[in-house]
């Protein structure tokens, strides 16, 4: 049986430790936490389970933070887990057994996170797979019978234990906040965090937030090095920016470059809302339209969804055609019942 070492991250989650907590301590041989700065009761409440209680000064850096908490770790493996994490019962023996039966060779073992649709998270899936589980001290290993080479690729077992995310409010402000430091800062996101930053735009962000970030998304948009996908996600915030400043000459500057390559869910979207806002219902009709059966997201879900369909019930009820109305209210509904 390995032996596991449960690592943390907090600042104020006095609402959720316990449950988080409750549903794991038990599977763990040692719970490391490391308190970022909070000013509520987390850290009294951790130390009911744990000596193991450390300050680390928040940098805006989550790397960092993590990284010293697996500094502390002593275990065979380390579990990563938030404190709006929960295992239920089924889980619970999965995990249970998977600590009894895990093989030494796997260095990473994958869980599960679900939850993220119900829970208006800034994901557009219910569960993925994410890195759980990591060996604390990797052993390096020689493979092939000639040309022999060290093993570079670690591996990687996919489990079938489910974490269920449940979060008590919306990280985004935190996040956006994040992200504009670094991106100010002359970070370069890379792709994966360059479609972070815009889908936690498009979905939380207001209008504050957009106008810090418009800067740095038409440099994105001009920057030859990025691939298309990114040069498309960059249009899009830029077009969403300018619309909600009322600067029209830029709005169709970046949602024109978007639409002569390939139209997205999105930017349809964001014509429809132009010209719902001009009140051009028929116009804007045809772009919801557009959003929800002629293209697809990029970025956020919703915009080939509920947006796009909340959208053509609007237009329609001034228009007063209640039967078009009540067909893509169905259509909502079928998707919401659906989990879409």
């Amino acid at each position: 049986m390995i032996t596991i070492s449960l690592c943390m991250i907090v600042k104020n989650e006095e609402g959720n430790l316990r449950r988080c907590l409750d549903s794991v301590a038990d599977l763990v041989d040692e719970i490391v936490i490391v308190d970022t700065g909070s000013t509520d009761c987390t850290k009294s409440l951790a130390a009911e389970y744990t000596e193991n209680i450390y300050d680390f000064k928040w940098i805006d850096d989550f790397s960092a933070a993590r990284n010293f908490a697996f500094s502390k770790a002593t275990k065979e493996y380390i579990y990563s887990a938030d404190a709006d994490e929960v295992l239920n019962e089924e889980n619970r023996e999965r995990f249970r057994i998977l600590k009894e039966t895990l093989l030494p060779e796997v260095e990473i073992v994958q869980m599960k996170y679900g939850g993220q649709l119900r829970f208006r998270t800034v994901y557009n899936f219910d569960e993925e797979y994410r890195p759980k589980l990591f060996k604390r001290l990797r052993q390096f290993v020689w493979q092939e019978p000639i040309h022999e080479t060290v093993r570079l690729e670690p591996v990687v077992y996919d489990s079938d234990i489910v974490i269920t995310h449940l979060p008590e409010n919306s990280h985004a402000k935190r996040d956006l906040a994040v992200f504009c430091k670094h991106c100010n800062g002359g970070y370069r996101l890379p792709a994966r965090l360059h479609s972070m930053y815009a889908r936690e735009l498009l979905m939380a962000g207001d209008a504050d937030d957009f106008a810090r970030a418009a800067d740095f998304f038409a440099a994105s948009a001009a920057d030859v090095t990025r691939n298309g996908e990114e040069i498309a996600e960059a249009c899009c915030i830029v077009a969403h920016a300018a619309r909600l400043a009322g600067d029209t000459v830029r709005f169709f500057k970046y949602a024109s470059k978007v639409i002569a390559e390939e139209a997205n869910s999105e930017i349809c979207c964001e014509m429809g809302h132009f010209y719902e806002d001009t009140g051009d219902d028929e116009e804007a009709a045809v772009w919801y339209y557009n959003a929800v059966y002629e293209t697809q997201p990029i970025l956020n879900i919703r915009s080939g969804g509920r947006e796009g369909l909340e959208g053509l019930m609007r237009c329609y009820q001034r228009l007063g055609c209640e039967e078009q109305v009540e067909i893509y209210r169905n259509e909502l509904n079928r998707r919401i019942a659906a989990g879409e």
